[in-house]
């Protein structure tokens, strides 16, 4: 290292890169002893079904997410069509909606005894056959309406970076605008593509609300009802263990799939480059409208009018535990994360060596970790640390012997933590990156150093990038359903859990009431990235 003050910065990475390892340690170590009577049935009755259900899921999900997710971003980006100015930040909305939300409305309205089905037997006469709704198609439309944002952001921000060079070069060689799309837009934007498409596929594979709300059993289902059902904790970590396989092979060929595809060097655009008329331009308003009005409006629609019939008597004193649970647990999982974020910025900015570096991406990684295999991981381990320390110090003290780690709080946060890093970590390093280097020395000439120059100077600086992460992470930790439903408190239920429970008893209208709060509040993150995109060039 240049300096020996630069050993603390390892010391900070490294304990952060082993919160992570601490996970990834323990899904090994549980295949050290197997519940032969378990695994058997497991192998027997579900594991065809949990592959296959699993496998159909991934496939029918990222082929959807990509054709809605690039089709959008072309026609908003690169054309010209009635609507398109606010289409284009309204397509972002669904962003604000989880995917167990869309789920139980989905069904509601579509299902045999809904309103759909209801009109049409009463048009049409009771022999009229409606797709079944709950079936493997319904769970992945709902999932790809949920997911395509990912794509649409990620693809959106790589056409509108796209220079007009290469495809006016392209037109004037002969290439239709069609074949100028797939042979010189398209792969310019596979990276931002493969990107989109692999956070999609990872929230996919970490999904439980939306599935269970379907009765679609797969990994996740399968490691609670393991947990809960057969009271196996080992179990659940080696299910847990086989999903986060998944993942990393996920991973590695997102990686792979991107080659050496690089994004494009070109000034920007000034301008849309295709200005559709006639059927065209009313086709494109059209199918922008309708995937818009799928995952955004006709949802909240119905949970409103579910609101006014049912939910609106759901507000109680239980109810007002629920949204102070679930934002206290935000709040304090939002200035946990964010402050070991601007440590490992800090890190990786005074120490850019190596071994650094390498264990500020290892922190990084808890983002691809499911909440339900966190879950089991840490529970796990604070189980151990209760029956061989916790449990026999308490009885030597003369205290009361029981559990302390096992279902408190700080195992929760812990949880967010290592999960949500990555998002806290972004825009805090972006915030790092604009600070100049001649201002702390500057500062330093000047007699002001240690907590003052971060107070004074950097603070000032990164409280956007600081406030952008606390709120990324206070949103993602109120739509996180497995890590809470698992590992929450005895008596701390939150707004997820709530419709967790409503809508396990099929009570979709009594649902409404949390489901619309945690719409309402996801609608925050998202107007903030619909703020910063309109900031690049048009």
């Amino acid at each position: 290292m240049n300096s020996p003050a630069q050993y603390r910065w390892y010391v900070v990475s490294g304990a952060v890169a082993a919160l992570v390892l601490m996970p990834l340690t323990v899904l090994l170590l549980s295949w050290y002893q197997i519940d032969t009577e378990i695994w058997g049935h497991l192998l027997d009755t579900q594991m065809t079904r949990l592959l296959s259900n699993t496998f159909t899921l991934i496939v029918g999900v990222g082929l959807g997410v990509v054709l809605l997710g690039v089709s959008l971003a072309w026609l908003t980006a690169l054309c010209e069509f009635p609507g398109r100015r606010w289409l284009d930040w309204a397509l972002m909305l669904p962003f604000a909606i989880p995917a167990y939300v869309l789920a139980f409305v989905f069904i509601g309205i579509f299902d045999f005894a809904g309103p759909v089905q209801t009109l049409m037997r009463e048009w049409f006469g009771m022999g009229v056959r409606f797709p079944r709704v709950r079936s493997t198609g319904g769970v992945v439309l709902v999932l790809v309406l949920v997911f395509y944002p990912y794509v649409y952001l990620l693809a959106r921000s790589a056409f509108l970076s796209q220079g007009r060079g290469l495809m006016e070069a392209a037109r004037v060689l002969g290439q239709t605008p069609w074949q100028a799309f797939w042979r010189v837009a398209m792969p310019m934007a596979r990276p931002a593509i493969g990107a989109g498409l692999a956070l999609a596929l990872m929230e996919t594979l970490a999904d439980f609300g939306a599935v269970s709300v379907f009765n679609y059993d797969t990994f996740t289902t399968a490691i609670y009802k393991t947990w809960y059902g057969f009271y196996s904790l080992s179990s659940a970590t080696q299910l847990a263990s086989l999903l986060l396989i998944g993942v990393m092979v996920l991973l590695y060929l997102e990686r792979r799939s991107r080659g050496a595809a690089r994004p494009a060097n070109e000034r920007a655009r000034s301008g849309e480059l295709y200005r559709l008329r006639g059927w065209k331009a009313w086709l494109a308003t059209s199918w922008c409208l309708l995937v818009f009005a799928c995952a955004f409006v006709i949802p909240v629609i119905q949970l409103m009018v579910w609101l006014w019939q049912r939910g609106r008597f759901d507000w109680d004193e239980r109810y007002s535990s629920l949204i102070a649970h679930t934002l206290w647990l935000g709040s304090m999982a939002a200035v946990i994360t964010v402050a070991v974020a601007v440590l490992l910025a800090f890190a990786q900015r005074q120490a850019p060596v190596k071994g650094v570096r390498a264990a500020i991406s290892l922190a990084n990684t808890g983002y691809a970790l499911p909440g339900s295999v966190l879950a089991v991981a840490i529970m796990l381990v604070f189980s151990y640390l209760d029956n061989e320390w916790v449990v026999p110090l308490s009885n030597w003290l003369g205290g009361s012997g029981k559990p302390f780690l096992l279902g408190s709080l700080g195992a929760l946060l812990l949880a967010y933590l290592i999960r949500f890093m990555a998002v806290a970590f972004g825009p805090v390093e972006n915030s790092l990156a604009r600070v100049k280097s001649s201002l702390p020395q500057a500062s330093r000439s000047l007699g002001v150093g240690g907590f003052a120059l971060f107070g004074r100077v950097y603070f000032p600086l990164l409280l956007p990038g600081i406030l952008s992460a606390a709120l990324l992470v206070f949103v993602d930790v109120l739509k996180e359903m497995p890590a809470t439903l698992l590992m929450r408190p005895f008596g701390w239920d939150t707004l997820a859990v709530r419709i967790f429970e409503m809508t396990s008893e099929g009570e979709w209208a009594r649902a409404s009431l949390p489901a619309l709060t945690l719409v309402a509040v996801g609608l925050i993150p998202v107007i903030f990235l619909i703020r910063r995109s309109a900031k690049l060039p048009r």
